[in-house]
């Protein structure tokens, strides 16, 4: 079975995603990036898939997942 990918709630158009997490030590991760969410209200990181939702943008669907 394949996870899905993580999906983050942020409170800003602009974040930086370097695949670190709680399961993932920096030096683990990805070269840190920085991604813009657009008008549709979210982004995905091209290194890890993680999506990025903006709470309140068309995109955000009331879902409960961390906030950064």
């Amino acid at each position: 079975m394949i996870d899905t990918p993580e999906t983050i709630l942020v409170r800003t158009r602009r974040i930086a995603c370097d695949g670190s997490g709680p399961d993932v030590p920096p030096a683990l991760g990805h070269p840190k990036v920085w991604l813009e969410i657009d008008d549709s209200g979210a982004v995905e990181c091209g290194y890890c898939d993680r999506r990025f939702v903006l709470i309140g943008g068309p995109a955000d669907s009331g879902q409960t997942q961390k906030a950064r």
